[in-house]
């Protein structure tokens, strides 16, 4: 059944996308030979322009719509890159850096720990090798069940060296308590949500549990000297302590780590380095693990029923290590876009039946402009430069009120309620609006509004003068 479902999805999608290439075509073929035409006569322009005023009230009605289709284009384009935006910047500082030398290393063929031995030797590698490289931090990784006086939780914990976490402090707000103190070897950084679950403030004394690598249990006790503000999803489930400590709890050497998180100067760049880290590092001499595009703690059961031991290193980027919640962008972004396509069919039908409308109250004048020497080509192009005016004016005009309005709502810093935080990964909602979206809005836009034009403006210039002049209503 689900398959059925996907299929008959596919194919309407498939279906919609060649209709609107098709559309897209023929509207840019029209519109260049409209450009031509009016070139040539620079009067069907004018004569289009001042239809449309003429009957200024359908024109503002139709236009206002389109303008309203391009505006929620813009809004909801904005909302999906300040979604990924957001993802991209707590990710990057939370659980993940743009490339990640991670691995594995297991002492018997069916246990498996999340470590980098030696990693001093791998991190002098990377700053070698890969120029683009702006920073690189090491962050241990373990996952611990919090327990305080009246409650606990469980919650992946990340070992860090706050001394050298330049992005850390420019991206968490601090509600309670100071960040610098996590240098400190028994202290604890919670968020927000946590705190509460727990119960906890700053001061207060919590205990770590945890299954050690080598299979005992083990705890330490720290001191929570911070609580930020929580960023939806992924601050859910992460919190911060000392290195030092994390490197207690498990029982682990001080050569020993999580992954290098490694930041890069042009993130466009990251699959380009990843694809050549794993390179440099395999003629090294490292083992490698075989790419696979999920989290590293995805990875257990597939590393654990493989025979070798030892180490085996793994580079990841920072999609993989999110593709667990990156689908959620994913979804926001295809449910926009076909609310759009929906909006833009609308306004498309309604464009060609005012098209229509106009063909038929402009018969007679049709038959005249015929009669007097004006060739079908040129009747085409002026009810085309109609449509393609329609769209552009109310593009134009959408896109100046969508920007206005994302400004608006930005200056607002209008809250979301925790539901919603944990799927925008924000307290507040962003939009962010971008140029290249909004030049594509307008010009995506006002191609279907010309497309849909051409029909009905077919049909007006294939009219014969006598039956046109001849034509009553």
């Amino acid at each position: 059944m689900t398959q059925l479902f996907l299929a008959v999805v596919g194919l309407i999608a498939f279906v919609v996308v060649v209709g609107i290439l098709v559309i897209t075509v023929v509207s840019t073929v029209r519109v260049i030979g409209t450009v031509i035409e009016i070139a040539r006569n620079p009067t069907l322009g004018l004569i289009a322009f001042r239809s449309l005023f003429q009957h200024r009230m359908r024109s503002s009605l139709l236009g206002g719509a389109i303008a309203l289709v391009t505006a929620g284009l813009v809004m909801v384009t904005g909302m999906s890159v300040g979604i990924r935006d957001t993802l991209l910047t707590s990710a990057t500082t939370l659980m993940s850096g743009h490339l990640n030398v991670g691995g594995f290393y297991k002492a018997t063929a069916s246990q498996s720990a999340p470590v980098v031995t030696n990693f001093r030797a791998v991190e002098e590698l990377v700053k070698r090798e890969i120029p683009e490289i702006d920073f690189v931090v090491q962050r241990g990784r373990g996952w611990a069940k919090l327990v305080s006086d009246t409650a606990s939780v469980q919650a992946g914990i990340a070992g860090i060296n706050i001394a050298n976490e330049p992005g850390m402090k420019r991206v968490i707000v601090i509600e309670e308590g100071n960040i610098d103190d996590l240098s400190r070897v028994d202290s604890i950084l919670l968020f927000q949500e946590q705190a509460e679950k727990l119960s906890a403030k700053v001061g207060d004394r919590i205990t770590i549990s945890a299954a050690t690598f080598r299979g005992t249990n083990n705890t330490v006790d720290v001191t929570v000297v911070a609580i930020a503000r929580s960023v939806g999803m992924l601050s859910s489930f992460n919190c911060f302590v000392n290195e030092q400590q994390l490197r207690r709890l498990y029982q682990l050497n001080d050569e020993t780590t999580g992954a290098l998180q490694i930041y890069l100067k042009d993130i466009t760049q990251v699959k380009v380095v990843q694809e050549r880290l794993r390179a440099k590092l395999t003629e090294a001499g490292y083992g490698m693990l075989e790419p696979d595009a999920r989290a590293f703690w995805q990875k257990f059961d597939a590393v654990n029923h493989e025979s070798w031991t030892g180490q085996k290193l793994d580079v990841t980027n920072w999609e993989e290590e999110t593709s667990f919640i990156k689908w959620i962008v994913d979804i926001l972004s295809y449910f926009a876009t076909l609310v759009i396509l929906i909006l833009v069919v609308i306004i498309g039908v309604g464009i060609m039946m005012v098209v229509w409308i106009s063909v038929r109250e402009r018969t007679r004048e049709i038959g005249t402009l015929r009669a007097v020497g004006m060739q079908r080509g040129s009747v085409l192009a002026m009810f085309v430069t109609e449509g393609f005016l329609l769209g552009l004016i109310g593009t134009l005009v959408g896109t100046i009120a969508g920007l206005l309005l994302t400004l608006a709502v930005n200056a607002a810093k209008i809250g979301l309620p925790k539901s919603w935080q944990f799927v925008f990964m924000s307290e507040r909602l962003i939009i962010t609006p971008t140029i290249g979206w909004s030049i594509f809005g307008i010009v995506f836009i006002t191609a279907i509004i010309t497309g849909i034009s051409v029909i009905p403006s077919f049909l007006a210039a294939r009219l014969k003068p006598i039956s046109a002049m001849s034509h009553v209503g």
